[in-house]
C-alpha cells in the first residue's frame, strides 16, 4: 500500500490505468502495481475475520459486532469524506471527492453488520455467489438523471457523481472509485473463516485450510484465466513471454473482478499461512505487529507525510516531469518507500503503545 502511493504522489507522470496498458507500461511499474493489488482484498477479508474475533470475546456475541461494525463503519465513512480526501486533493471546501478504500471498508461493515445474523453456511454461499457472479453485471449500466444511476454507480458500475453547481456554478464530483457490490462478498468471506481462528481452534487444521484454500483459489484463477471466457477482461499474447505473462495477470481492480478476488486471496492465504508458521518473538514480526497495532493511525500518518513531501519538493525544486514534481525511476519509488516506512515506525510504535494503555478512551479502537 505504502509503495502503490508513493507510486501515486511521486511517480504520477507514469500514471497506470486499471487494468494496466500491458504493451506501453515498465515492467517494473507493472509488477509494483500488481505487488499492490493484494492489500484491498486482504484489507477487506481480514475485516471480516477480525469482526468474527471481535464477536468471540463479547459476552452478548453478534449482537455487540454488528454495533461496534455499524459504528466503525460510519466513522470509516466520515474519515474518508474529510480528512483522508483532503489528504489526496488539498482542496476546501472539497470540489472533487473520491470514494476510496476507506469508504468501501466502511460501507462493507455496515453491510456485515445486518448479514452477520445468517447461518454460516448462507453466509459462505452468498459471499461466493457475489464475488463469483457479479460480473455477470459487467454489462449492465445507468446513464446519468435514470433513478438507478446513483446507487448502480455505488454498487457496481465506477463513475462520476456530480451533484449541484447551478448557475454556473462548479458543483461537487464524487468519484466511486471503489463499487461496493464485490466487496460485500469478500468481507463475508473473511467472517465466515472467522471459526478457523477461534481461540480454540487446532492451529495445524487452520494451516491446512489457509494452504489448501490458497491453492485451491490460485489454480482456479489459472484455469479459469487460460480458457479466458468469464472473470474478467480477456489477456492476449505479446510481443514477448514478459509481455504475455504481464497480460495473463493484468486484472480488474474496480470493480475487483472474480479472477482479481480468486488471486489476490489465493496469495493472501498462503501468506497467512506463511506468517503462522514464523516465530512469533521474530524480530520480522515484532515489526509487523507495531504497524498492525495501529494500522488506522499509519494510514492516515503516511499519507499526510506524503502530501507534505510532495508540496516540499515543489517549494524547493519545482515541477520537473511536465506538470509534475517526480521521480526519474521505479527504483526510486521503491527506496523512498522503504525509507518512509522506517522513518513511521517510531510515531506508530508510539501512538500503538499509547492506544494499548488507555483503554478508557473509546475512540481509539477504531484506529
Amino acid at each position: 500500500m505504502l509503495l502503490d502511493h508513493v507510486r501515486e504522489t511521486f511517480f504520477l507522470h507514469h500514471q497506470v490505468t486499471d487494468p494496466m496498458a500491458v504493451a506501453t507500461t515498465l515492467p517494473e511499474l507493472f509488477g509494483s502495481r500488481l505487488l499492490a493489488h493484494l492489500c484491498a482484498p486482504v484489507f477487506v477479508f481480514l475485516t471480516g475475520l477480525s469482526a468474527f474475533l471481535y464477536g468471540a470475546r463479547q459476552a452478548d456475541g453478534r449482537a455487540a459486532t454488528a454495533v461496534f461494525l455499524a459504528q466503525r463503519g460510519l466513522f470509516l465513512v466520515l474519515l474518508e469524506l474529510t480528512l483522508v480526501n483532503f489528504a489526496w486533493t488539498a482542496q476546501f471546501p472539497p470540489q472533487v471527492i473520491y470514494l476510496q478504500v476507506i469508504w468501501v471498508i466502511g460501507l462493507s461493515m455496515l453491510a456485515l453488520a445486518g448479514l452477520l445474523w445468517l447461518p454460516r453456511p448462507v453466509l459462505v454461499a452468498l459471499g461466493l455467489v457475489i464475488v463469483a457472479g457479479h460480473n455477470l453485471l459487467d454489462g449492465l449500466h445507468f446513464p446519468p438523471g435514470d433513478p438507478l444511476h446513483v446507487p448502480w454507480a455505488v454498487l457496481h458500475d465506477r463513475g462520476w457523481l456530480s451533484f449541484g453547481g447551478e448557475g454556473g456554478e462548479a458543483g461537487l464530483r464524487l468519484r466511486t472509485s471503489y463499487p461496493l457490490l464485490p466487496w460485500i462478498g469478500v468481507i463475508a468471506l473473511g467472517y465466515a473463516a472467522g471459526p478457523w481462528f477461534a481461540a480454540n481452534a487446532d492451529p495445524a487444521a487452520r494451516r491446512r485450510r489457509l494452504w489448501g484454500w490458497g491453492l485451491v483459489l490460485l489454480a482456479g484463477f489459472v484455469l479459469l484465466r487460460a480458457l479466458n471466457v468469464y472473470g474478467d477482461h480477456p489477456w492476449a499474447a505479446g510481443e514477448s513471454g514478459l509481455r504475455t505473462a504481464m497480460s495473463f495477470v493484468n486484472i480488474t481492480k474496480y470493480p475487483p473482478s472474480l479472477l482479481y478476488v480468486a488471486l489476490t486471496l489465493g496469495v493472501g492465504l498462503l501468506l497467512l499461512c506463511g506468517f503462522e508458521r514464523m516465530n512469533p518473538d521474530g524480530a520480522l514480526v515484532r515489526v509487523l505487529t507495531v504497524y498492525g497495532a495501529a494500522p488506522m493511525f499509519f494510514y492516515l500518518l503516511h499519507i499526510y507525510v506524503l502530501r507534505c513531501a510532495y508540496m516540499a519538493a515543489v517549494a524547493l525544486w519545482g515541477p520537473n516531469q511536465g506538470a509534475y514534481f517526480g521521480f526519474d525511476s521505479v527504483g526510486a519509488v521503491w527506496l523512498a518507500s522503504l525509507v518512509l516506512a522506517v522513518a513511521l515506525f517510531w510515531p506508530v510504535r508510539a501512538f500503538g503503545r499509547f492506544k494499548a494503555r488507555r483503554k478508557d478512551i473509546a475512540w481509539l479502537k477504531y484506529l
